[in-house]
């Protein structure tokens, strides 16, 4: 294991105050979304996915998304409670890559969070038959002004498959981009979640 030096990237002792740092630096210097993470999840025969979702939520428990569980995504989680995610900050020149397992968070702070969303992403929410074929975007248009209707004048409840995801990670890499590709990339292990971490320097 590669020694770390004083002023390191990784010179704290465990990854997530790192990781906020840098996300909300990012949120200074990102144009759009520095949120946005690739997940990677495979399918029944062991076959990779990767799409674009946004980071709602980081702290010791885990990283935080939502999504329809009915989506692909979500029939490949059911299977397989495993997940990778990176996230790539090309103003800052840096990036984090993720891998751990997956649970579902709870009603009650999935409910909070989807009441917090924008009126239109509630509604949203509950026209799109995720990953399913769609016959015409007038179909998903009707959809979406039905459910406008129905909901005028109630509160909009979540629907039962919107779900929160929370990807608790045994493996987490700093990534710093450096002259002449000599870049810095720390990585945090652990090998369960009631355990501490390790980190070492790798290769670039």
């Amino acid at each position: 294991m590669n020694k770390l030096t004083a002023g390191d990237l990784a010179s704290a002792a465990e990854p997530f105050e790192l990781f906020a740092a840098w996300l909300d630096e990012a949120g200074r210097t990102e144009p759009n979304d520095p949120n946005a993470m690739a997940l990677a999840t495979v399918d029944a025969d062991g076959l990779p996915n990767v799409r674009m979702v946004l980071l709602k939520a980081a702290d010791p428990a885990g990283f935080v998304f939502y999504s329809n569980a009915e989506s692909a995504k979500g029939e490949e989680l059911r299977v397989n409670q495993k997940a990778a995610a990176v996230l790539h900050w090309k103003s800052l020149r840096r990036q984090v890559r993720l891998r751990g397992t997956v649970s579902l968070v709870d009603g009650a702070e999935a409910d909070e969070y989807f009441a917090s969303r924008p009126l239109q992403s509630r509604i949203g929410a509950w026209a799109s038959q995720q990953s399913r074929p769609l016959e015409s975007r007038f179909a998903l248009e009707t959809a979406a002004a039905k459910y406008a209707a129905k909901f005028a004048f109630a509160t909009i409840p979540r629907p039962p498959y919107w779900v929160g995801y929370r990807i608790a990670p045994l493996y987490l890499e700093f990534w710093s981009d450096g002259a002449f590709r000599l870049h810095d990339r720390i990585a945090f292990r652990r090998r369960s979640l009631e355990e501490g971490w390790s980190k070492e320097r790798l290769f670039p």
